[in-house]
């Protein structure tokens, strides 16, 4: 059964696609990242790391839901046999059963986050040939410099998301902060790709960031400075990381590929 949290009425529910190994070592992922960092992030997250010391990860989507009401999902997973990420990632995921197991039917999803448009986030938002959009009655969401840097990220992405996402009227392109209802709204967090963006959902004085790949290991929570090799502008990256980690905290972090789904999270002193 999927791993949920609650605030008031709105259920956050974490729905994970698939797991593996990452596909290079993980100290070539996070090249600053020190023996003390490695230390510590494998002692607050001893899942992330197999007994010959590969990087493990999971690869998650959420959804949200108020009552029985429609559910927001953020990303879209590693997709079918034959998705995007079949290159590298444990395809074909489970996210069907995954729905399934949280009494979700993909009609139900209204309106799908896509935090940022790498193919591990993007597996089943279309599928089939010709591709139509998997989630019938749902709006696309996806931050306008993401959109314009799509072929940059992907060449193939103009022709298999964007085009049958627009021919099917459920394209809607987003610029900057977005309120989506009182507890949901859309955070520009750029730097992992030009418009990536996260996820805060509020209820009274509690929080989840949804965070994309804000943070992909918790060794970025140990330290925030650490860059990450994938990403198109670390510098970007790392200030958007830092930004938000202290404007929303504390609050609990609803991460894709961190071993544990709900994290929670204060400020602290990094490592030196």
């Amino acid at each position: 059964m999927p791993l949920n949290r609650t605030l008031g009425s709105i259920t956050v529910t974490a729905l994970t696609d698939g797991e593996g190994a990452f596909f290079q070592p993980r100290a070539e992922a996070f090249p600053q990242a020190t023996a003390a960092h490695w230390a510590e992030a494998d002692r607050r997250d001893p899942g992330s790391v197999t007994a010959d010391g590969q990087w493990w990860l999971p690869f998650r989507s959420f959804a949200i839901r108020t009552g029985d009401g429609p559910v927001t999902l953020v990303d879209a997973g590693i997709g079918p046999v034959d998705a995007p990420a079949a290159s590298w990632a444990p395809v074909p995921g489970r996210m069907p059963a995954e729905l399934a197991a949280a009494g979700i039917d993909p009609a139900d999803v209204d309106t799908v986050v896509l935090t940022h448009l790498h193919s591990d986030h993007i597996g089943w938002a279309v599928t089939g040939t010709p591709g139509r959009p998997y989630f019938p009655n749902a709006s696309y969401l996806v931050q306008r410099a993401e959109l314009d840097a799509a072929e940059m990220l992907n060449p193939g992405l103009p022709a298999g998301l964007i085009a049958p996402l627009r021919a099917a009227g459920q394209l809607r392109v987003v610029d900057g902060e977005t309120i989506l209802n009182p507890a949901v709204r859309l955070l520009p967090t750029p730097g992992h790709t030009p418009g990536h963006q996260s996820v805060l959902v509020t209820s009274a004085d509690e929080r989840i960031l949804v965070t994309g790949d804000l943070l992909v290991h918790v060794v970025q929570l140990v330290d925030p400075d650490l860059a990450y090799a994938h990403e198109e502008d670390p510098d970007l990256a790392r200030a958007s990381r830092q930004a938000a980690l202290r404007a929303h905290s504390p609050t609990v972090l609803a991460t894709p590929h961190l071993s544990i789904p709900f994290t929670p999270f204060t400020p602290f002193t990094p490592l030196p």
